[in-house]
């Protein structure tokens, strides 16, 4: 999953940052509208969180900018003002959750999580593929019963395949979606990454490498546990 941060207030901006890369998410950060309206031209976000008083171009038109995007990312609207009035303005605005601040980091990583989530097809918390079992909300993975340790950048890495539904994805596309703005793109890092997943995962290998294109989920069987 891949967030960007739009907030003026850099120690927050930092603290939402190290909080979300725990979760392994790919994590951007910017300080004003103006750099936020930059990256969503040109990165796949999933999800923007987005504080309403910025410099530059303002919250709210970065938001309305978002809307109009059928396929855009979920918004997530921070702001210091928690009356009825302006959340409901924020939603008029198109954003499709709202956080108060101050808030607690649990809340919103599972606001982040949900949001994500929903901006896909329909799809239960829990993935499942063959025996494999991925869970983002508690971070837990298992395999045949086994829980399974993977590091963040796996975890995200896996959680980019399933999402696929068995299709192909580009080491590319890896990159952009596990990997924040400061990856190189002539790094070996997704291939080590996918050969460490599979040696974690076990056999038999549920990682298919195709060969000029990327990798898949072999068992392509997602259900609710």
């Amino acid at each position: 999953m891949r967030v960007l941060i739009v907030e003026d207030e850099v120690y927050l901006a930092e603290a939402v940052h190290t909080v979300l890369e725990r979760e392994a998410m790919a994590v951007d950060v910017v300080h004003d509208g103006d750099s936020a309206l930059e990256r969503l031209a040109v990165n796949d976000y999933d999800v923007v969180v987005l504080d309403r008083d910025l410099p530059g171009t303002h919250g709210d038109d970065v938001c309305s900018t978002v809307a109009l995007s059928a396929t855009g990312p979920g918004v997530l609207m921070l702001t210091a003002a928690g009356r009825l009035r302006d959340k409901v303005d924020g939603f008029e605005l198109g954003a499709d959750d709202y956080l108060a601040k101050p808030f607690e980091f649990p809340e919103l990583i599972a606001r982040i999580r949900s949001l994500a989530r929903r901006s896909k097809e329909a799809r239960p918390p829990v993935a499942v593929c063959g025996d494999l079992s991925f869970d983002p909300f508690r971070h837990e993975v298992r395999r045949a019963g086994r829980s399974v340790t993977l590091t963040r950048k796996e975890f995200a890495v896996l959680g980019v395949l399933l999402d696929a539904d068995g299709g192909v994805v580009s080491a590319e596309r890896l990159l952009e979606k596990a990997w924040d703005e400061n990856a190189d793109p002539f790094t070996n890092s997704v291939r080590v990454t996918i050969s460490n997943l599979r040696r974690r995962l076990g056999e038999p290998w549920l990682i298919q490498t195709v060969t000029g294109r990327g990798y898949r989920i072999a068992a392509a069987d997602r259900s609710a546990p």
